[in-house]
């Protein structure tokens, strides 16, 4: 695939023009280009003077239709604005506001730079560049700007590679991000003397020459001088892009000595007409500058952007910046990766490589040889990879004009980012597209949902196929590409909480706003909306993350029922998004369905250590193979009984046969899997089985498993977990009573035995593929399909015991989405019955010292106001319902036989609890009043502290500070809602 000429078909970016421009101008924009400015102030001011005089365009290094629309971080001072990638240009990327001095044109020389003969060179080089050259008509734009008086560092790059282009763009994007002004050009790409002018302007103000250098640039007279000007200033940083630092000697380069400059090297000063003594002498500076060693190679790029960051930082004093990103890298190489990389990861080279090619709209390096054949797509007519040679000349000039018709300036263009249709049309295309539509072959027109170089992709398949390790396995292979990896798991419970949790990466506050004392106070849906948009702000960026969405369970938040698509950045941006899924099709888009693996891959995985089975013994392995369904998960299950013990296929083939099915009541979508494949059950009854017969009847594996349904679908804590599967009540209360003799007894030698029981018990479940590691150091992770089985087959009090096990030892801050599923059991969400019922006692707990904590916490910190209210409502319902049944009349057997009057209720039985209760409800009463005044709900507000005010009164007293503090509260609720009825009244 020719690169420059896939960067140009990716498509005109969307712009948005300061003034009406004829037509005719459209074919002299490059002419009128000059640098914009990235934000050091807010405000940019010119006299009419200056206007004309420093009249330019606005341009985003992209190879990308939508990468401008994050690539401008101050929309005040400059608009919105980019061109197609073959009109890159000069980018100085600090905003300057009017406070600056003007910048004297004629106060500058240049002599130095055309002393030795470049004048002539160069000045020949631009009057042949041809204007078919630039692969589109840019879109006319005309910015005013201000000239700044110095940069702290100048990027000079050369070519339109996509990959430059994006490596060139995020590095731009991270020096801003860290204050640091930046001034990037592509000399090459113009013709006008003037620009060049104010280019070597900026190029001696710049503290420093950031050069990225590819295996062309040596043949660029452009280049060539950059590295002689920077040199001789000694300030040069040089990045091998795609090349190593070793490769780039004069000797080898002119003797066309390696594989590399076999083809692109030889006396390339005669390509331009150039001098050799000159060429060899900026070829040479880069040996003075040897001590930056930044190469950006294929695997490398975050690591190469890093260092030049932090590099250029401490060379400009900039200590704070170090030290930010040295914290930051810590973070990141401790919790980017949620799972340790599969080191035996298994085939799946084709899926890899078609991802690769749906993200970024092409394939390199390794991928291009792994990647066999991309399936043929030709009924998708939208989608247009290659000319097709049936179709007609007409047919052809009239869709190149309807590809470029935005890059013309003539269309707008409309960003269609609905359920229906996610791709960026022009009008005159939509149109054409309902007039062919309407012709005899309408019925086989299908609008395109398989999008390349959108940078997003969907994996759908089975549970157990597969997916997740296949995402895991890109992450971990093309992380360099990405800043970071954000890795949210998609279980509609807990999405958005997982993706709000993204702030401490993003280094992006998603607190509530104070907006009592603002004229208009947000409601909470706007507070929700806020803090989301700030997360998705960060996201769209020219700086590139990764977010990998797995196991997305419904295209529509559980929550609220709204669009998971409402949380994503703009599809087309620097940042991709890969979402895994078993739902057939999400946001209308074609996703990529993954098979099963191969017969040779999936007898690889079965056999495991052992590879000489007999031939008897393999047919077996083929039997197996089917019978689990092929599923992934079954597959390494049985590896990895293989490879534990001394056993061979066919005789746990008839082990597996001989254990009886349980029956189980499957209802949903999700137990469909399960309903079908009753073999795989029947194999986890071994791996059970294995381990009741190496610790006994109640392993503590088995029960850990057991246990592990009711968890959150996060990594779980061993320790919490071990807990829990301790807290299952035993069958037998003898033994059970014997059990806690035995362990009061011997409790000061039982932590040290616990914890090796625990360890053996995690490890056990790791090697049996039961469980997967974390990169968590202590933590475990269930797939789906073993937390659904373990589940249904859970004993009575399993979810009891994972109730107190997390109450008692889990952290707020730590492990947040396993309290949030205590929740769920306790009060029963939307329409789901209550699983645990607590006594009272329990409940009073648990209210005071988690309910009111998470429910602050999840408010105040993440600004999910509607999942906070909702918490505290259902424990509302709950405290009433226990409160009721204090009050309401009871008779015992003992009553009767007494002489004394009969105790009517419990409340009467046992009062300091009852008050107790009444107290704890008023508190979360007015918790909720606190909470509804922050959304301008002050009537009910007001309601509900009014009922905390009457229990308090009648409990505590009217002088009680707790009484008081609710009657202040109850003041201020009262004043604003009497000025929202003064404001609101005709």
């Amino acid at each position: 695939m020719d690169l420059g000429e896939d960067s140009g078909r990716l498509g005109s970016l969307p712009t948005t023009t300061s003034r009406t421009m004829s037509s005719s101008s459209s074919a002299f924009f490059s002419a009128n280009q000059s640098p914009f400015f990235s934000p050091r102030s807010s405000t940019c001011q010119l006299s009419e003077s200056a206007r004309f005089d420093v009249q330019c365009d606005s341009t985003n290094l992209s190879a990308d239709p939508s990468s401008s629309s994050s690539g401008i971080p101050d929309p005040g001072c400059l608009a919105n604005v980019g061109f197609a990638v073959s009109d890159e240009s000069l980018m100085p990327a600090a905003c300057v506001s009017s406070d600056f001095p003007k910048f004297d044109h004629s106060s500058c020389t240049y002599g130095h730079l055309h002393d030795n003969g470049f004048s002539g060179i160069i000045e020949k080089h631009r009057r042949h560049i041809r204007s078919h050259d630039m692969m589109f008509s840019p879109v006319p734009i005309s910015l005013s700007s201000y000239q700044q008086s110095s940069y702290d560092v100048y990027i000079g790059l050369q070519g339109r590679k996509p990959s430059l282009l994006r490596f060139t763009n995020w590095l731009r994007a991270e020096l801003e991000v860290q204050g640091m002004s930046c001034f990037v050009s592509d000399r090459a790409r113009f013709r006008n003397s003037r620009k060049h002018g104010r280019i070597e302007r900026a190029m001696d103000a710049s503290s420093f020459g950031v050069l990225i250098l590819t295996k062309k640039s040596f043949r660029n007279p452009y280049t060539i001088e950059e590295l002689r000007f920077f040199s001789s200033k000694k300030n040069l940083v040089p990045i091998y892009f795609d090349l190593n630092m070793g490769d780039c000697l004069v000797r080898d380069i002119v003797e066309k000595r390696g594989e590399l400059w076999e083809k692109h090297g030889g006396e390339l000063w005669i390509s331009y007409g150039g001098l050799e003594k000159e060429w060899k002498e900026a070829v040479n500076g880069l040996v003075r500058a040897d001590a930056w060693k930044l190469e950006a190679l294929e695997g490398c790029w975050r690591d190469c952007i890093l260092r030049a960051v932090t590099y250029l930082a401490m060379r400009l004093g900039r200590q704070s910046v170090v030290d930010r990103l040295t914290k930051w890298r810590e973070k990141v190489d401790k919790e980017e990766f949620p799972f340790p990389r599969n080191e035996n990861f298994i085939g799946r080279k084709k899926e890899l490589s078609e991802l690769e090619f749906i993200l970024f709209g092409d394939i390199s390096g390794e991928s291009e040889r792994d990647y066999f054949e991309l399936k043929a797509r030709s009924k998708r007519k939208h989608l247009t990879i290659g000319w097709s040679k049936s179709r007609s000349l007409e047919e052809r000039r009239r869709e190149c004009n309807w590809e470029n018709g935005s890059r013309k300036g003539k269309e707008p263009v409309i960003w269609k980012e609905s359920e229906k249709e996610i791709e960026m049309q022009s009008a005159e295309r939509q149109r054409y597209q309902r007039l062919r539509s309407s012709g005899r072959n309408s019925r086989r027109k299908r609008p395109a949902k398989f999008i390349y170089g959108k940078g997003i992709a969907c994996v759908t398949g089975d549970s157990g196929i597969g997916k997740t390790e296949l995402l895991l396995e890109f992450a971990y292979r093309y992380h360099q590409r990405y800043k970071m990896v954000l890795w949210i798991g998609g279980e509609s419970r807990y999405i958005r909480q997982n993706y709000l949790n993204l702030w401490s990466f993003l280094d992006v506050d998603v607190r509530v706003e104070n907006g009592i004392d603002k004229r208009r106070m947000k409601s909470f849906e706007e507070q929700e909306e806020a803090a989301i948009s700030r997360v998705r702000k960060e996201l769209m960026r020219n700086i590139p993350f990764l977010v990998v969405i797995d196991n997305l369970e419904s295209e529509k938040d559980w929550w609220d029922q709204k669009f998971v698509m409402d949380l994503l950045p703009r599809f087309g941006g620097e940042t991709h998004i890969l979402i895994s899924t078993r739902l057939p099709r999400v946001m209308n888009l074609e996703p990529l369905k993954l098979s099963y693996l191969s017969g040779v891959e999936a007898m690889s995985l079965m056999q495991g250590s052992v590879k000489d089975y007999p031939i008897a013994e393999i047919d077996v392995l083929r039997v197996i193979e089917e019978k689990v369904g092929r599923l992934t998960l079954g597959l390494a299950i049985v590896g990895a009984i293989l490879s534990e013990l001394p056993i061979n296929p066919s005789r746990l083939l008839d082990t597996i046969n001989r254990l009886p099915s349980r029956d189980f009541s499957w209802s949903g979508r999700e137990a469909h899997s399960l309903r079908k494949n009753t073999f795989l059950l029947q194999l986890f009854e071994v791996c059970f089985s294995i381990f009741d017969h190496a610790d006994g009847p109640r392993s503590l594996a088995t029960r850990m498993v057991q246990v592990s349904g009711w968890f959150a679908p996060a990594a779980i804590p061993v320790s919490l977990l071990a807990l829990a599967a301790h807290k299952i009540p035993e069958k037998h209360k003898g033994t059970q009573f014997w059990r806690k003799l035995l362990r009061s007894l011997t409790c000061g030698f039982s932590s040290c035995y616990s914890k090796r029981f625990e360890s053996e018990a995690s490890s056990m479940l790791l090697r049996f593929n039961l469980a997967r590691s974390s990169t968590k150091e202590g933590y475990i992770h269930f797939n789906k399909v073993i937390r659904m089985y373990a589940r249904r087959r859970g004993v009575t009090g399993v979810s009891h015991a994972m109730v107190q096990a997390v109450v008692s030892h889990a952290s707020l801050s730590h492990h947040s989405e396993h309290i949030w599923a205590v929740c769920f059991l306790l009060f029963g969400f939307g329409n789901d019955p209550t699983v645990v019922e607590l006594r009272v006692s329990e409940l009073l707990y648990i209210v005071k010292e988690v309910i009111l904590p998470l429910a602050i916490r999840t408010f105040m910190v993440f600004s999910r106001c509607s999942a906070a209210l909702e918490l505290l409502r259902l424990c509302t319902d709950a405290l009433e319902a226990a409160d009721q049944a204090f009050v309401t009349p009871v008779e015992k057997w003992l009553d009767k036989s007494l002489c004394w009057g009969p105790i009517r209720t419990n409340a009467q039985l046992n009062p300091c609890l009852w008050q107790e209760l009444a107290l704890t409800r008023a508190t979360v009463l007015e918790t909720r009043a606190k909470l509804m005044l922050r959304g301008g709900q002050f009537d009910i507000g007001d309601d509900l502290i009014r009922k905390a005010i009457f229990i308090r009164n009648s409990i505590s007293g009217e002088d009680h500070p707790d009484t008081v503090s609710a009657r202040e509260t109850l003041s201020k609720l009262t004043r604003l809602l009497a000025n929202v009825q003064a404001h609101t009244s005709p």
